[in-house]
């Protein structure tokens, strides 16, 4: 049967992204796509990357971003109905293919609904069957025609899984220089190049921010307290970010941390540091591909956190120790984030020069093994599922 993109001389493509990695990676499959399908008509959820590419979204993407198990509740309602209208119209009108760009909780759902009903679905970012959940490879079976993999162990889980898979880099380890330029960085940042800088990564997730805004500040005074030199860094995801960045630290009277916020320009932030401590998730991986030592730091809802640390049967959080198959950098979950533990360990990874030499090198070989034109290679895999189908 033929899809009413295709009847309306066009091919129309679904995707979800609901977060901001997912935005990343979902544009540039967007733009290595353009060039095969040239009237390619690309509707569903995304962020300010996927509508520059030319998404038409349905809902704002923030509309769809919450963390942590029992923080959805008070929202699943609201979620489950904007899953139901998108999964009701794709049906109807039929794309020639759906693309979920990770956030699995919604999205892989919705791909066993739309695929039962006929349309190939094709999942970007494997979730992490190997560190939570182990169980739900059942039902990525059931709903994921094709999977996209970003990491390269992943490839072989997922083949004796059954599942069609193809592993096509970090488009992260393309846009990330092999020899970041620090001195670049610190200048646009107004930052001098003999400085001492720590870089503070609270996240980008309101939920984040609730839960470490105030144990990083907390560790950046006492590190300026150690060395009233250094200068600490935090780049703002966005407006609303900072403002609750801000309304957290005056809460607990941090305001006078000495933490200068940074509206956006992440990465200038990171390829400034020293040294970097940043929320868990794909934040960590950035600092790894510009080579920096870093702490990683973990908190969620107390109740979320009992469950969650009963699911987990890898022992590691953090997405360069996950890589390196070892705690090449330190992790601080829940409870043991506290302002005194995270300053510790992000002054020896300021000062120690043997353990920064050592952490170059295992990051500039990990950026090696993530290389790849992740764009060509999603592309590809697009384009098979499609004529398959």
């Amino acid at each position: 049967m033929a899809s009413s993109a295709d009847r309306a001389g066009g091919t129309e493509l679904a995707l979800v992204a609901g977060e901001v990695s997912g935005d990343m990676l979902a544009a540039r499959l967007m733009a290595g796509l353009k060039p095969h399908l040239p009237d390619v008509r690309f509707t569903g959820i995304g962020g300010p990357r996927m509508l520059e590419q030319g998404l038409h979204s349905e809902v704002p993407m923030d509309t769809l971003t919450v963390r942590g198990l029992f923080e959805v509740i008070p929202r699943y309602r609201e979620l489950k109905g904007i899953q139901n209208r998108l999964r009701d119209r794709l049906l109807r009108e039929r794309p020639a293919a759906f693309i979920g760009a990770d956030y699995p909780g919604f999205n892989l759902g919705l791909e066993e609904q739309l695929r039962a009903g006929g349309i190939p679905t094709v999942h970007f970012v494997g979730p992490q069957i190997w560190a939570w959940r182990g169980g739900r490879i059942k039902k990525i079976q059931r709903a994921v025609s094709h999977m996209l993999l970003i990491f390269p162990f992943e490839e072989e889980i997922y083949r004796q899984a059954g599942v069609p898979a193809t592993y096509i880099g970090h488009p992260l380890a393309e846009q990330i220089p092999l020899a970041p330029d620090v001195a670049a960085a610190r200048r646009r940042l107004g930052i001098p190049e003999d400085a001492k800088v720590v870089t503070v990564m609270p996240g980008s997730r309101m939920a984040e921010i609730k839960y470490l805004a105030t144990a990083f500040a907390g560790a950046v005074k006492l590190l300026a307290r150690r060395d009233p030199s250094v200068r600490f860094i935090a780049p703002m995801a966005g407006e609303r970010q900072k403002a609750y960045f801000m309304a957290l630290l005056a809460q607990a009277g941090l305001s006078d941390a000495p933490l200068a916020l940074i509206d956006g320009q992440s990465h200038d932030c990171i390829a400034a540091a020293d040294a970097v401590l940043a929320a868990s998730g794909t934040a960590t991986l950035e600092v790894a591909l510009f080579k920096k030592p870093m702490v990683i730091a973990y908190k969620v809802m107390r109740a979320s956190w009992e469950i969650m640390r009963h699911m987990g049967y890898l022992p590691w959080i953090g997405l360069p120790n996950i890589l390196a198959r070892e705690f090449v950098v330190p992790e601080f979950l829940q409870h043991a984030a506290t302002p005194q533990a995270l300053a510790d360990a992000v002054w020896f990874q300021l000062t120690d020069e043997a353990n920064r030499s050592r952490l170059r090198q295992r990051f500039l070989d990990m950026h090696h093994s993530l290389l790849r034109n992740s764009a060509e290679e999603s592309s590809r895999a697009v384009l098979e599922v499609i004529h398959q189908r």
